[in-house]
């Protein structure tokens, strides 16, 4: 039976990290298939609801090309909890991690001990300053744990996957600097 991880994200932009995490998972856990996984309306990032999401669905299916263990979901789900059920895995960064743990995105204590019960076994990229459970850590390179979406769009392109430089030059879906022929 294929082994599958969710890798739950907003991908805005898709960076070098993203795709890097994905790979150090399927390796070390022997995945046949990484799902990265767009909640249409990301919990709690509701007012950016749909922002990009044609250009992020795009980088990721470009990225998918020559990555052929790369999957895509778009959904509506936006628990984790929710997202990841089914799979053998969750990948998610200490900070969903810790998110993960706040009661106070569920209705009730019970509602939200039952989501973290359903949860299959996580993978949990290091961030400062969240700890993060031994036992869960999923060891990559430190450069990566340095790289982020909000990193880019502050200005640190160099951090893009090549697929969203492409998507960014064709739609202007996210600031690049001016780029010399």
């Amino acid at each position: 039976m294929a082994r599958r991880a969710a890798f739950p994200g907003s991908f805005d932009p898709l960076t070098l990290a993203h795709l890097g995490i994905a790979e150090v998972a399927r390796d070390r856990y022997v995945l046949d298939r990484v799902d990265l996984v767009i909640s249409r309306v990301a919990l709690a990032k509701e007012h950016k609801a749909g922002e990009r999401l044609d250009e992020r669905v795009e980088a990721i299916q470009r990225a998918r090309h020559s990555r052929p263990w790369l999957g895509l979901l778009v959904t509506e789900l936006q628990l984790v909890s929710d997202i990841a059920e089914g799979y053998d895995l969750v990948i998610v960064g200490a900070d969903k991690w810790a998110q993960l743990h706040d009661p106070s995105f569920h209705p009730s204590p019970a509602h939200h001990a039952a989501a973290l019960e359903k949860l299959p076994t996580p993978a949990i990229v290091p961030r400062s300053p969240h700890p993060v459970p031994d036992e869960h850590r999923l060891d990559v390179p430190e450069h990566l744990t340095l790289m982020s979406s909000s990193g880019v769009r502050e200005g640190r392109v160099e951090w893009m996957a090549p697929e969203a430089i492409e998507v960014a030059e064709e739609t202007g879906a996210w600031p690049l600097p001016h780029r010399r022929s």
